[in-house]
């Protein structure tokens, strides 16, 4: 059980995240998108969700900021958190306004959303899953884009909702976090995603 629960926890870690409500976008997607706007969409975002941010981290390990990849106490998630805001931004003013994505711009804004719920507990010393705001979503996302596209995606939705159950047992099992805290980062997830649906649904 250990194995599992450590294994679902780096397949579904939040740096994943964007990037993998990205190409679920495309994939799902039935409009006709040009190869130049796929690439000029995934790439930077892969680069600057994924690359970066691992590179980032080395360097904070390096300089003591950070025990872990799993950010545990407090006080090491503050940097993470601020600079992914950051690299959200960055990406929101820069990647997808270039390719008039509306679905994808929403989708980063409620990560941005979500980011800002979670940078802003922390100063009241409550630290919510990542894992959970993260998976739960990109749930959401895709409900809304079956919606949307009015396109069955009962099996993709099915398949994360098993995901996101297994991932609030592994970080209850691995006791990452309290059960609140869990229930405070599903909240967050489904909620930031719900949030932006007025907006582009």
């Amino acid at each position: 059980m250990k194995v599992f629960s450590q294994f679902i926890s780096y397949l579904l870690h939040p740096l994943f995240i964007p990037i993998g409500g990205t190409v679920a976008y495309f994939l799902i997607t039935p409009k006709y998108t040009p190869i130049e706007i796929k690439s000029a969409s995934v790439l930077p975002i892969f680069i600057l969700t994924v690359i970066i941010p691992i590179v980032t981290f080395l360097i904070l390990k390096n300089l003591g900021m950070v025990q872990s990849i799993s950010l545990n106490s407090i006080n090491e998630r503050k940097y993470p958190l601020y600079i992914h805001a950051c690299i959200l931004l960055l990406i929101l003013y820069k990647v997808i306004p270039n390719n008039y994505v509306s679905e994808l711009y929403f989708y980063f804004t409620g990560l941005l959303g979500a980011t800002i719920a979670c940078i802003l507990l922390l100063f009241f010393n409550f630290k919510a899953s990542l894992h959970t705001v993260g998976v739960s979503g990109l749930l959401m996302y895709l409900l809304n884009l079956s919606i949307h596209f009015e396109i069955n995606l009962i099996i993709a939705i099915s398949f994360f909702i098993l995901l996101t159950g297994s991932v609030i047992t592994a970080r209850l099992y691995l006791k990452a976090h309290t059960g609140i805290e869990v229930i405070m980062g599903l909240l967050i997830g489904l909620l930031s995603q719900l949030l932006t649906v007025r907006f582009w649904l």
